[in-house]
């Protein structure tokens, strides 16, 4: 069991940036890939972004890459997104999710946290 609690959502304008955090509970974080993905309204779950257990591999939806960043404190048991560049369709509820592997899906992970909001105002 791992539980996951999000923070670091806010209001932002365009261009600007944001970092996501993600604290996990209990000792077995590093046994866990762990995932960004977000919902906005009226609109299916979609994957951001996810980091190996050790932080050694990353994967990025493509709409993201190259402007968001993953990483992950095995040592802290926290998993962070760094979002640059921001645009007002990044507007959503962002979720940490944990998996036992590198994936997509979201019914590839089995713990997922409360969410957080991000809106950027054009």
């Amino acid at each position: 069991q791992v539980q996951l609690v999000e923070s670091g959502g806010g209001l932002v304008q365009a261009g600007g940036s944001l970092r996501l955090s993600c604290k996990a509970s209990g000792r077995t974080f590093s046994s866990y890939v762990m995932g960004w993905f977000r919902q906005a309204p009226g609109k299916e779950r979609e994957f951001v972004a996810a980091i190996s257990f050790n932080g050694g591999s990353t994967d990025y939806a493509y709409s993201v890459e190259g402007r968001f960043t993953i990483s992950r404190d095995n040592v802290k048991n926290t998993v962070s997104l760094l979002m640059g560049s921001l645009q007002p369709e990044d507007t959503a509820i962002y979720y940490c999710a944990a998996s036992g592997k590198l994936a997509k899906r979201t019914s590839d992970y089995n713990y997922w946290g409360q969410g957080t909001q991000v809106t950027v105002s054009s």
